[in-house]
């Protein structure tokens, strides 16, 4: 008949020593080996010239900034802008009249233009921000670039519920 076999752990229970000698043998960070980079020097050094080789450090360092302050807006070029005008206009999110076409970037899903390509048509393009070189090159071409102001949106959340 066979017999079921004890975990050492259980074997142990009630020895006081579990197979340690004198119980101070196996007792706090000297039998533990240290902390950190403890044990990196003399017998460990061997193993240190690969680490420093690698160029990484032992443990954990930097930091994770928090996803509210993270801004990734969703940028279009003003080369694609323009290549795609007659599809905008389809959709209705661009309005096309005598000289100007109107562009509502928002409307779109884009908040930030940027200056990619020369626009040879007149813009008037309405968006969140503008890389400093795409207000410039709309201006140049005869157009405009509006700004959409936050201080709406931030006005909405600060007010207080209407009882």
């Amino acid at each position: 008949m066979t017999t079921n076999k004890k975990s050492k752990c259980n074997k142990l229970r009630g020895s006081r020593t579990h197979g340690w000698g004198s119980p101070k043998k196996h007792r706090g960070a000297g039998s533990r080996g240290g902390v950190g980079n403890a044990g990196a020097g003399k017998k460990g050094q061997q193993n240190m010239t690969t680490i420093h080789k690698k160029g990484t450090r032992i443990g954990n360092h930097g930091f994770k900034r928090p996803p509210a302050t993270i801004n990734n807006p969703n940028t279009i070029n003003l080369d694609d802008l323009e290549k795609h005008i007659n599809i905008y206009i389809t959709k209705g999110c661009a309005k096309q009249t005598k000289d100007i076409t109107e562009i509502n970037a928002a409307k779109l899903g884009y908040d930030k233009i940027l200056a990619r390509g020369n626009p040879s048509l007149k813009l008037k393009i309405t968006a969140k921000e503008f890389s400093k070189s795409a207000e410039e090159k709309i201006k140049k071409a005869g157009g405009e670039a509006i700004t959409t102001t936050r201080q709406k949106e931030t006005q909405d959340k600060k007010e207080p519920p209407k009882k």
